[in-house]
């Protein structure tokens, strides 16, 4: 079976697990390993991952920068249909994967490979989110998923392993969890935050300040919209990524994304996440705001009811189903007027909108003051109340 692969893709990042599957990977199939690693904003030292994908054994490794597509093609599509799972958790790693696993696809085709694999394990979401997309995008493509099959099931056997092949192992203390960084946001989970009592550590957060610590004065910013996507902070106008990262650094600034929950995994088991999103809170808060002056009333109801199902294929690796596709459609249909600028106040966790404005605004104060006003006729309400009660007062009548 193992003779047959001529060439495999890795989603490679540098760490333990992955350089040991690097290697067991060549090992056991015997053929080319490509390493390759995408770039969606995490802070990682590119040169290092490069070398030390070539002296593990990678016959070539990529690196690619996908930060400016991960937020156009990914993140601000979510936005724009407001994408929350749960109520709470605004799909940071649920966004990045198929961004990944797209061009994970595409350098397997560029290298003459037959094959691809990745480093989740078989108990969480990414490996449903990473084959999802390669079955979608090229279902001729081999899938190993080393944690699936292997018998390198403890990190002891994984050091074991590295030791014996010469693979570098990290000699700082091993983190207290695990962690999942990108533009969008980072996640900690595992370890000591397997105990939901479990306050997470202050030290553990590195995208944003505690609100004990912010700034005891508010920033006011002033976020623009152009058809549900923001493009301009303060009248300056930013590509996406750069959008992202500028929301980031004043969102965490100011203590604004923190998020700790318990999430149901597709899988089926409850996990228990620690979430920073600073800039993708400020530009949700911003969007819906926006939304409630230039989207109409049963639109905005029908848009609504679709994002908890929006929000589940993103989570769940459906991202390039079909029915997202048409999803898609509809959310960004909605869109068409969400243009304008809303002001919002940060302060010590709090991300207030206390201004909006919009050249499509269905916000007419002739009509809703409550001042004397000519284009409103108060007395036809009683008409309209009636009508609305009218199955009301016959339930009444019947009861009698």
């Amino acid at each position: 079976m193992n003779s047959k692969t001529n060439k495999i893709v890795l989603a490679y990042s540098g760490g333990l697990d992955t350089s040991v599957i690097l290697k067991w990977l060549s090992e056991e199939y015997q053929c080319p390993v490509v390493a390759f690693a995408a770039d969606v904003g995490q802070t990682e030292d590119w040169q290092a991952v490069r070398d030390k994908g070539m002296a593990t054994g990678a016959e070539k490794v990529v690196i690619s920068d996908l930060r400016e597509e991960f937020v156009r093609d990914y993140v601000f599509p979510a936005f724009r249909a407001n994408a929350i799972y749960e109520g709470s958790y605004l799909l940071g790693t649920s966004l990045a994967r198929p961004v990944i696993a797209k061009e994970q696809v595409r350098v397997a085709a560029e290298n003459g490979a037959d094959a691809v694999s990745h480093g989740a394990t078989g108990k969480g979401n990414d490996q449903v989110r990473f084959e999802m997309s390669y079955l979608a995008l090229n279902p001729q493509l081999k899938i190993i998923a080393p944690w699936r099959i292997w018998d390198l099931n403890s990190r002891t056997k994984l050091m074991a392993y590295a030791k014996r092949y010469g693979i570098p192992v990290p000699v700082t203390k091993k983190s207290p969890y695990s962690s999942d960084e990108n533009l969008l946001h980072i996640s900690f989970e595992g370890g000591i935050l397997e105990d939901p009592w479990h306050e997470p550590d202050e030290a553990m957060f590195k995208l944003s300040n505690s609100p004990e610590s912010a700034p005891d004065k508010a920033t006011y910013i002033e976020l623009e919209f152009k058809q549900g996507n923001p493009v301009a902070i303060d009248g300056e106008s930013l590509s996406a990524a750069a959008m992202l990262t500028r929301l980031n650094q004043l969102g965490g600034e100011n203590a604004i994304g923190r998020l700790d929950m318990v999430e149901n995994r597709f899988v089926g088991m409850k996990s228990r996440g620690v979430y920073e999103t600073p800039g993708g809170t400020i530009l949700r808060i911003a969007h819906r705001d926006l939304e409630t002056i230039t989207l109409d009333r049963e639109v905005m109801k029908i848009r609504d009811s679709l994002t908890p199902k929006y929000s589940e294929m993103v989570y769940n690796g459906f991202w390039f189903a079909p029915e997202m596709e048409l999803m898609q459609k509809t959310m960004d249909t909605a869109q068409a007027t969400v243009n304008g600028v809303v002001r919002l106040k940060l302060y010590k966790g709090n991300c207030i909108p206390v201004g909006r404005k919009s050249d499509n605004s269905l916000y007419q104060e002739s009509f809703a003051t409550f001042e004397e006003d000519d284009v409103y006729t108060q007395s036809d309400a009683a008409g309209f109340i009636r009508l609305n009660a009218l199955r009301l007062t016959i339930q009444a009548l019947n009861k009698k």
